[in-house]
């Protein structure tokens, strides 16, 4: 099994077309995407012991984790998604370099197995109800396969596509934002199938199971990869053409000495205060929503009148917001990174920045004015450039630092999304607790908080401009990097030639890859767009 994984048994030949690496990479994606779709699992759990001591009210969270009688909190449970995403950036950082060398059929297929495996461990928890093994099984072992297959498709795309990196790495990345749409209709519906009708009953089965689909799909992606013999070129397409812009160069910076260099980290702070800014509109756009604009959206005067069925209308509304989020977080990704193809990464991280900032200033004025429309329009536009931050990244870090290391590099700079996930959310909660023990009414705290956020982007935009071409002292030396070429890439006789690869048809398997992730994301933004109906038709 371990030579059917070696990097050099997936150099490609004369025969593969490069347009079937995509499809390869959105099968992972689409996997490790259910990260943003986890919440559905919170409130079943919370609910697996029917008849639950008194004392189980006052349980503290060491004694949430051990114990198999008392219901677990929602606090508590979310934990998990903390837990993975921390582990997502720290398993990214610790083993980015190594996957540089191992190519991404190894890596994706232990992606497949620490994701799928964790999730079914975190079932077999749920199961015995110990919540420390949830934590281990989706938070630790699933936060190392979110890490992991995260990674996995950068450098093998970004090597195919040195033409295009941006919309290469934004279809990949695509796919993280839209999981969640396709896999959280599924996970609700597996849970009434299992439990029969009854969603606490059937969240064990559904975490098996669902594990054991995206064990299967992620593992089809794994060995779907191809590498690109060293020094590709796509026909026609030469380096020269691409290196007269100042910002992108054609040497190579080795992992060990590019988290030293400026560049590395004023990129960090820009990937973390766009993420930290994002997750704050996202923790707070659904709450707005409600608490701005809801008595509006079904023709109440106010909240306190507002009867049984308009509070219900409200929550469904908000519901919807959440669907449009997740529709435009995944679109903007590939949006936004085949855009930076054109306009460059620095340019499209100044447009982020500067749109941001006024989109972010507007939002307190839309809300004194009760202009819902445009509040969801302007949310909607905010969720695209968050989710184009990260798909266009990668490119930014290839631009810089050289391709021969970017997966590595983009592990090691993945502890950006760590620290804001931990940021964002504190900042937003702790903000939002303040101003409400000070008296503010429930319809204006939202405005100093998203004038603070805008204030992020301005950091951002000026880490942004700070960032320069590396210095040359700083890039591989021919024969250093031939060492490293030898390292992530042996000879083999089966390997293509540099001017042969990728040239072959694309043909009836092609096809057949690219319907196999692109039905399922197709209904996905089905049920994404029937969850947002309920915005505009209630």
């Amino acid at each position: 099994m371990a030579g059917l994984l070696d990097k050099e048994r997936t150099i490609a030949n004369e025969r593969f077309n490069r347009w079937l690496v995509p499809p390869a990479a959105l099968a992972i994606h689409l996997c490790i995407g259910m990260a943003y779709g986890f919440s559905v699992f919170w409130l079943p759990m919370t609910k697996l012991v029917a008849s639950a001591p008194a004392e189980c009210a006052q349980q503290s969270l060491m004694a949430e984790l051990f114990t198999n009688h008392c219901n677990w909190t929602v606090p508590a449970v979310s934990v998990t998604f903390t837990l993975f995403i921390f582990m997502l950036g720290v398993s990214a950082a610790l083993w980015g370099g190594w996957l540089e060398h191992a190519g991404p059929r190894k890596s994706g297929f232990i992606a497949a197995m620490c994701w799928g495996g964790g999730m079914a461990l975190g079932g077999v928890g749920v199961m015995m109800h110990q919540l420390w093994l949830v934590w281990l099984g989706c938070g630790i072992l699933g936060g190392v396969g979110q890490g992991l297959g995260y990674i996995t498709p950068v450098s093998t795309l970004i090597k195919w596509f040195p033409d295009r990196r941006g919309m290469a790495t934004g279809f990949a990345i695509m796919g993280y934002g839209g999981g969640a749409m396709i896999g959280a209709p599924i996970a609700v519906a597996l849970m009434k199938h299992f439990g029969g009708g009854d969603a606490s009953a059937g969240v064990a089965s559904t975490l098996i199971a669902m594990g054991l689909i995206y064990f299967i799909a992620m593992s089809a992606g794994a060995f779907g990869f191809r590498t690109a013999p060293a020094g590709w070129l796509p026909a026609g397409w030469s380096p020269s053409d691409a290196q007269t812009k100042a910002m992108i160069t054609d040497n190579h910076v080795h992992l060990a000495k590019a988290w030293k260099t400026p560049q590395f980290w004023l990129i960090w702070g820009v990937l973390c205060l766009n993420v930290s800014a994002g997750i704050g509109v996202i923790g707070m756009a659904s709450p707005m929503l409600q608490d701005i604009f809801g008595p509006l959206l079904v023709g109440a005067s106010s909240h306190e009148t507002a009867t049984a069925a308009q509070k219900a209308a409200i929550v469904a509304a908000a519901g919807g917001l959440v669907g449009l989020i997740s529709l435009f977080n995944s679109l903007g990704r590939l949006f936004w990174a085949s855009v930076s193809d054109w306009i460059g990464r620095k340019n499209t991280y100044f447009t982020f920045f500067t749109l941001g900032i006024i989109l972010y200033c507007t939002m307190p004025t839309l809300g004194h004015m009760g202009a819902a429309g445009l509040f969801v329009l302007v949310v909607c536009i905010i969720l695209t450039m968050y989710g184009g931050g990260f798909s266009t990244i990668p490119a930014y870090l290839a631009d810089i630092f050289g391709t021969q290391m970017v997966g590595a590099i983009h592990g090691r700079l993945l502890t950006a999304w760590s620290a804001a996930g931990i940021i964002g959310p504190v900042l937003i909660a702790n903000l939002r607790a303040a101003q409400l023990h000070a008296g503010v009414p429930k319809n204006l705290v939202y405005d100093n908080t998203l004038y603070i956020l805008a204030g992020l982007l301005v950091a951002g935009f000026i880490c942004n401009l700070m960032i320069k071409p590396v210095d040359a002292k700083h890039f591989m030396t021919a024969d250093e990097l031939a060492e490293e070429q030898a390292l992530t890439q042996k000879a083999s006789h089966k390997a293509a030639t540099a001017q042969t690869a990728a040239r072959g048809s694309f043909g009836v398997g092609g096809a057949l890859a690219w319907l196999a992730v692109g039905v399922p994301f197709l209904i996905g933004v089905w049920f994404a767009l029937g969850k947002a109906a309920v915005l505009f038709f209630h």
